[in-house]
């Protein structure tokens, strides 16, 4: 089956390129005016990435891992993909975990969906009492946005994936189902004990 972080040789040459450029670009916006002290908190977001992604959880025939992209955006705003970038870079460079060829696209995958959860919290957030509703739906939300961002990827690449009596995007779709929920839960209690205990860490969502 194939993985959230997709490998060198899944995607074609043209969608290689097209989604570095891509990344690229979205990295250049998260980077713009980036503040010194603004790198401690991208540092420890990228290393909590780093660690969760490379988890492992059976499912099935298959297994998938935690993405957290609702929690990345909720903390760091348009800074997420600098973390996202970071974790998969060093997954892909020390322990072979995706691919140095599709690092772009698998930036993407997580990059986007942690920035549009940003935007929503940012504009909801302040006028609600509670985080923990508004959190763990994104939660949810970010999974189902990098799963279809990854079934349009492998769609765009080669229309066999969606083959066969029980094809590879099937599997992604169902064994990524649990995922939204486990997802929804984490972002909502880890969001929830931040706006408790140190509310400030999530100004971040203010952009």
């Amino acid at each position: 089956m194939i993985s959230m972080h997709l490998a060198d040789g899944v995607l074609s040459t043209e969608m290689a390129v097209a989604t570095s450029v891509g990344a690229a670009g979205m990295l250049a916006y998260s980077l713009y005016k980036t503040k010194e002290e603004e790198i401690p908190k991208i540092s420890l977001m990228s290393a909590v990435f780093f660690t969760f992604a490379m988890l492992s959880l059976p499912l099935g025939p298959s297994s998938v891992h935690p993405l957290l992209p609702a929690l990345i955006g909720t903390i760091l705003g348009r800074r997420a993909p600098i973390a996202v970038f970071i974790g998969l870079f060093i997954q892909a460079a020390v322990f072979q975990h995706g691919g140095i060829t599709t690092l772009g696209v698998n930036t993407l995958l997580v990059g986007v969906p942690a920035l549009v959860c940003w935007q929503v919290f940012s504009r909801v957030y302040h006028r609600e009492k509670s985080p923990y509703v508004l959190s763990g739906l994104l939660g949810g939300l970010g999974v189902t946005l990098t799963v279809v961002l990854l079934v349009g990827v492998l769609l765009a690449t080669d229309i066999r994936y969606s083959q066969g009596m029980i094809s590879n995007i099937q599997l992604i779709i169902l064994s990524h189902i649990p995922l939204i929920f486990l997802e929804g839960g984490i972002t909502a209690f880890a969001v929830g004990f931040i706006h408790k205990s140190r509310k400030t860490v999530l100004e971040g969502a203010k952009g």
